[in-house]
């Protein structure tokens, strides 16, 4: 069986989201990670962690993310998770706000441990709330409010992945009652 055949509710969705010390992941790097799997919206798995960047977070970032060096500085180094994080990946599919940001970040991270990010179907909720929505903006931080869903310390990856849950659950109950039941449906619908 294809895996984009497989129905919603048996499929993994991983929820993905990095912060990172800049915009260029080849420059920049990861300094905290979360990932949330969920089958039939069931939580399997979770996972955060900060990350030593081994480099200076910028103040800029620190302002808008709340990550410090001195909060990263005894963390464990990118490629000691790069095991953990292939483990829980493994078989799913990556939703994300912009999940290609995330994914950009992981793969260049993977690629200076001498690793490839693995190739996942990925869904990205700012497409579904772009194409499925009239928010009078797709930032995460709004689609959320406009929803009811709590914001607290946004920017963060663990809160800001829960807030990616709830958006694409709300989606996903507005798509199943259109007759999308298949992840190929799905990304066919976005």
């Amino acid at each position: 069986m294809k895996y984009r055949d497989i129905d919603i509710d048996e499929a993994l969705f991983t929820f993905l989201d990095v912060e990172t010390t800049g915009l260029s992941p080849k420059k920049e790097r990861v300094c905290e990670v979360a990932m949330s799997g969920f089958r039939n919206f069931k939580r399997i798995y979770s996972f955060s962690s900060l990350i030593n960047p081994q480099k200076k977070i910028p103040q800029n970032i620190i302002d808008l993310n709340g990550i410090t060096n001195e909060m990263v500085a005894n963390s464990p180094l990118f490629p000691s998770l790069i095991p953990l994080i292939l483990a829980n990946i493994e078989n799913s599919v990556l939703v994300g706000h912009n999940v290609n940001f995330d994914i950009g970040f992981l793969s260049c991270e993977f690629e200076r441990a001498g690793f490839k990010f693995p190739d996942l179907l990925s869904i990205d909720t700012w497409k579904m709330a772009k194409k499925l929505g009239k928010f009078s903006s797709n930032s995460l931080g709004n689609i959320a409010r406009s929803l009811e869903i709590p914001t607290e310390n946004w920017h963060r990856a663990g809160n800001d992945i829960e807030m990616t849950r709830k958006v694409f659950e709300y989606f996903i109950v507005m798509l199943r009652k259109d007759g999308v039941n298949t992840v190929k449906e799905l990304i066919k619908a976005i």
